[in-house]
C-alpha cells in the first residue's frame, strides 16, 4: 500500500502519540494513589525566627551568616545579622507569646529547591505520598509536572490541595501534553485547559504547523511551554525553529544538536534503526553531538547565541541518561535497597515494553559513546550559562533507575562536572526555575517579601553536594569508623516546618512493607535468587 507523501507526518505523529500512551500511560489507567490528608509538619506561625544559620540565598552571591530570619506566616519579612563568623554566638531568644524560635546555630538555611521536570509516578501503583515525601525529604519545595500519569482534573486537584496545604506535597505546576494533529483542535486543547487552571503546555512530537498553533494559543493566553522533541519529528522542525515560535524551555536535549548538524540536516540513523525499538532509540541519541559542529564553532556559537536572545531555557536533566553511560552505577545506587518500591524495581529492569528499559544489549561501546556525548552536552550547557543564557534543573525521575529526590540531587554533582560553580548550580536549583516558571518575585531566593519555602541542613553542601543526599555523605570520624554525615533536616514550605528525615523514614517504611507483603528483594538483571 502507497501512502501520499502528506499523510506521513500524521502518521509518524500517531505511531509517536500511541507508543507514548501505551508505554508510558497505561491507556490513561490511574497509575497514581492520591496522598492522605496531610498529618505531618508544624505551622504556619504568627511569626518563627530561625536563628545563627548561614544563609546561601540563591542569587549567587557569598554565603552569609550567622543571620536571624523572621518568617510570619507564610513569608519571609527580615533578614538580620545574628553576630560574627567566626566568632561564638548568643544562645537563640526565648519564644514569645505566638512565636516559635529555632536554633540554627551551626546549620545551612538554602531556598527550597525547584524541580522542572517531574512526573508524579512512572508507572502503575505509584503511591503520591511516596513520590511527594521523596521530594520534600530532600529539600524541593516546587515541582513542575510536565505529563501526568493520572487525569488532568486529579492533577490540577493536587495543585489546589497542596497550594492550601492539605497534603504534605511541594507546590506544584501543573503542564499538560497536546496530542492532536489538527492545529485548530490544538488550539481547543490549550484553551480547554487553561480554564481548567493549567500553568503550561508540554508538547512532544508535533508538525510544525500544530507545533506553530500550540505555542502561539499559549502565549496568547500567558502560558509557558516545555518541549521534549521526539526524535521522530526533529527532521521537520528543530529546537531553535521552536525556540523562534515561542516555546519557552527545552527538555532534556533533543532537537538541540539539529540546530547545528554540520554536514546533514538529521541525525545519521544506521538504516535498519526502529525508533520503537528503545535500544535503537537510547543507543544513537548518545551517538548524535559528535555528529554536530563541534564547540565554539560558527554554527555552534550561532545557535548558542539566538537561543540566549530568545531568553530560552535549557532544562538538560542530565541524571535521568547517566545510565546510559555507566549502567552499573545508577543500577547499584545506595539507596535503592532502602528506598525504591518493588513495583518501580520491576519497571527500571530491562523490558522492551516498559519506557527507558532499553537494556537489551547495552554494550561498553554504548557507554563510552555517551561519555563522549556527555563531554560535549555538558560544555554547551556551561558555555550558555557563561554567556546568561538561563540553565535550570530538573530530574525527569522514576526512570532509567533514578528515584525522586534522589535524582535531582544528582544532577547537582553533574552541573559541578558540567563546570558550573557550587553558587551557580544552587541559583540553577532555585532563583533560575523560579524565573522560568514566571514566579522569581515569590519564590528561588531567601529574601524579604518572599514564600517562606526553605531547606535546612547542617553540613555546607558548596563544599560536598553529597550532603543534600536523603542517604548523607560517608565521613571517617575521630575513632577512624564510617558515619554518615549532612541529610536535609527540615524543609520549610509556606512556614510550616517539616521534619526531612521524618519523611524519608516514612519512605522507608512503605518500601519495607511492600517488600515483606510481596516477599520481594531487589534482585539485579538475569540473576537468580540464593
Amino acid at each position: 500500500m502507497k501512502f501520499k507523501s502528506n499523510y506521513v507526518p500524521v502518521l509518524s505523529a500517531l505511531f509517536f502519540i500511541l507508543f507514548f500512551i501505551i508505554c508510558n500511560y497505561g491507556l490513561f489507567a490511574q497509575a497514581v494513589s492520591s496522598p492522605p490528608p496531610r498529618s505531618e509538619g508544624e505551622g504556619p506561625f504568627d511569626t518563627l525566627i530561625l536563628y545563627g544559620a548561614t544563609i546561601i540565598d540563591g542569587t549567587g552571591a557569598v554565603p552569609a551568616g550567622p543571620v536571624t530570619i523572621v518568617i510570619e506566616k507564610n513569608l519571609i519579612t527580615s533578614i538580620q545579622g545574628a553576630g560574627v563568623p567566626g566568632m561564638p554566638i548568643k544562645p537563640a531568644p526565648k519564644a514569645k507569646e505566638g512565636q516559635k524560635v529555632m536554633d540554627l546555630r551551626g546549620m545551612y538555611i538554602l531556598p527550597g529547591f525547584v524541580d522542572m521536570h517531574e512526573h508524579i509516578g512512572s508507572t502503575k501503583g505509584i503511591p503520591a505520598e511516596y513520590v511527594y515525601k521523596l521530594f520534600m525529604g530532600h529539600g524541593i519545595t516546587t515541582i513542575r509536572e510536565v505529563g501526568t500519569r493520572n487525569s488532568l482534573d486529579w492533577l490540577i486537584g493536587q495543585k489546589k490541595q497542596s497550594a492550601n496545604n492539605e497534603i504534605t506535597a511541594p507546590r506544584i505546576f501543573a503542564y499538560h501534553v497536546v496530542w492532536t494533529t489538527d492545529p485548530e483542535k490544538a488550539r481547543e486543547q490549550v484553551r480547554h485547559n487553561a480554564a481548567k487552571g493549567v500553568d503550561g503546555v508540554k508538547i512532544f512530537g508535533l508538525s510544525p504547523k500544530v507545533y506553530a498553533a500550540v505555542l502561539d494559543e499559549a502565549k496568547k493566553l500567558g502560558l509557558r511551554s516545555a518541549c521534549h522533541l521526539a526524535q521522530n519529528a526533529v527532521g521537520r522542525t528543530n529546537m531553535l525553529d521552536l525556540a523562534r515560535m515561542g516555546l519557552t524551555t527545552m527538555e532534556h536535549w533533543y532537537g538541540l544538536p539539529e540546530s547545528f548538524l554540520d554536514h546533514l540536516t538529521i541525525q545519521d540513523w544506521p538504516l535498519d534503526a526502529v525508533y520503537g525499538n528503545e535500544q535503537d532509540r537510547f543507543g544513537n541519541a548518545g551517538r548524535l553531538w559528535s555528529q554536530a559542529a563541534p564547540p565554539y564553532s560558527k554554527k555552534w556559537n550561532k545557535v548558542m547565541n539566538e537561543l540566549i536572545e530568545l531568553d530560552f531555557t535549557l532544562v538538560p536533566t542530565l541524571t535521568i541518561y547517566e545510565a546510559s553511560r555507566d549502567l552499573m552505577r545508577a543500577r547499584r545506587a545506595e539507596w535503592h535497597e532502602e528506598y525504591t518500591l518493588p513495583v518501580l524495581w520491576k519497571f527500571y529492569e530491562p523490558s522492551r515494553t516498559s519506557h527507558g528499559a532499553y537494556w537489551y544489549y547495552w554494550t561498553t561501546e554504548d557507554e563510552v559513546a555517551w561519555r563522549n556525548n556527555y563531554k560535549l552536552w555538558m560544555t554547551f550547557i556551561n558555555e550558555y550559562k557563561n554567556r546568561g543564557g538561563r540553565v535550570a534543573m530538573g530530574a525527569d525521575s522514576g526512570f532509567i533507575y533514578k528515584l525522586w529526590g534522589f535524582g535531582f540531587i544528582r544532577e547537582f554533582e553533574l552541573l559541578r562536572e558540567a563546570g558550573l560553580h557550587p553558587l551557580e548550580i544552587v541559583r540553577a536549583a532555585t532563583l533560575m526555575g523560579a524565573e522560568a516558571l514566571g514566579v522569581d518575585d515569590k519564590l528561588g531566593t531567601i529574601e524579604p517579601g518572599k514564600l517562606a519555602d526553605l531547606a535546612i541542613l547542617s553540613e555546607n553542601p558548596l563544599k560536598n553536594f553529597k550532603v543534600l543526599y536523603g542517604t548523607g555523605a560517608i565521613k571517617l570520624n575521630e575513632n577512624n569508623k564510617a558515619e554518615r554525615i549532612g541529610r536535609v533536616a527540615y524543609t520549610i514550605k509556606d512556614g510550616i516546618v517539616y521534619d526531612a528525615k521524618q519523611l524519608l523514614a516514612d519512605v522507608r517504611a512503605m518500601v519495607r512493607d511492600a517488600k515483606e507483603k510481596e516477599n520481594f528483594e531487589i534482585i539485579q538483571p538475569g540473576m537468580k535468587k540464593r
